[in-house]
């Protein structure tokens, strides 16, 4: 990969991407991500079922944080990606497909259908669109009730699970959870790196400069959409796959659009890193706080409240406006030398 690191200005001032922090945390993820493809025959199953959960946590987290936060796509409607994810999985599966092969396809599905539907969504701004995809996963959730095979709110299970025993499907699941968040992130870093990243931001910030400017302003949303829905849609598969059992009022409540905004509104909106370190404070939270019951629906709230109200750039976006440290970067910086600070002081 040819990377670009500096362009020096006059007095010595540099426009930076890649800095020697971000390098060595690109390695550091590396490294972490194949000592994580060693768990499954380390650790013990209640482990393994953790990790695949917080796999899964930081591709809901990072997918609307793309939408949100890069694209400016407030939705409360992401459910209706995750919920599909899982249908599809449990239809491809019992027209006889693979049930792992079913996890892949059943995201292509997803992401087909979000295509489609981008069309009349994306006409719409601000509280429509948010309201807007609402109102569609509350319809899709109705339409999923009346296949037959779906039982209505009985639902049913992913039975063909059962032609594998219990230890080489929870790894292959976990393997499979750990490709798709790294798929799927490294996928988003690249694409908010190219051009076409450039022009998301810049519809966020401003969507009629940035088509005076020449942006495709529908294409160009139409992508980070269907992303999005892709990854949302890979993670319902597999929380399927965790499950096994499949109840619509499950998969398709707004909970999981909930979870997905205090992830990303915690660790910082609007920050590559912010969406990860979002979803390891759920992920933390949930392991200790989770047996609480409503209590603990109600300290997710009142903690999402103070950071909105003390943070709301999120933990990683305060530590990054006041320390300037970004291990992933998307965008580029200026660096002034140290000579040229003191005699602006």
């Amino acid at each position: 990969m040819t990377v670009v690191s500096s362009n020096t200005l006059s007095g010595g001032m540099r426009v930076e991407r890649w800095t020697r922090l971000s390098r060595i945390a690109v390695w550091i993820a590396v490294l972490l991500l194949v000592a994580l493809a060693l768990v499954p025959g380390i650790f013990g199953a209640g482990s393994v079922d953790r990790m695949t959960a917080l796999f899964v946590y930081v591709l809901l987290a990072a997918m609307w944080n793309a939408l949100a936060g890069y694209g400016g796509l407030v939705s409360v409607g992401q459910q209706v990606f995750f919920g599909l994810g899982a249908y599809f999985t449990v239809k491809l599966a019992d027209k006889g497909i693979d049930p792992f092969v079913a996890i892949v396809v059943s995201g292509l599905v997803v992401a087909a259908f979000s295509y489609l539907l981008s069309f009349p969504m994306l006409r719409l701004q601000g509280g429509e669109f948010a309201i807007g995809m609402w109102v569609v996963s509350a319809l899709t959730h109705l339409l999923v009730n009346l296949d037959g095979l779906i039982q209505g709110e009985t639902g049913t299970s992913l039975i063909s699970l059962n032609a594998y025993d219990a230890g080489s499907r929870r790894a292959i699941i976990y393997w499979m959870a750990l490709a798709a968040m790294a798929g799927v992130l490294t996928a988003l870093f690249l694409l908010l790196r190219s051009r076409t990243g450039t022009a998301i931001q810049a519809i966020r910030d401003n969507e009629d400069a940035a088509r005076a400017l020449g942006v495709k302003v529908m294409g160009t949303k139409r992508i980070l959409f269907v992303l999005a829905a892709f990854g949302i849609g890979l993670a319902g598969a597999l929380w399927l796959a965790s499950a096994v059992s499949f109840q619509p009022k499950t998969y398709f409540s707004v909970q999981w659009t909930a979870y997905m905004i205090f992830m990303v509104l915690v660790g910082g909106l609007g920050t590559f890193e912010g969406a990860i370190l979002g979803a390891l404070i759920f992920f933390v939270i949930e392991t200790w706080f989770g047996g609480l019951g409503v209590w603990y629906l109600i300290g997710l709230g009142l903690v999402a409240l103070i950071f909105a109200l003390f943070l709301p750039r999120g933990l990683w976006g305060a530590i990054e406006s006041r320390f300037g440290i970004s291990l992933m970067p998307v965008g580029y910086r200026l660096s002034i030398p140290p000579n040229i600070s003191r005699q602006g002081e």
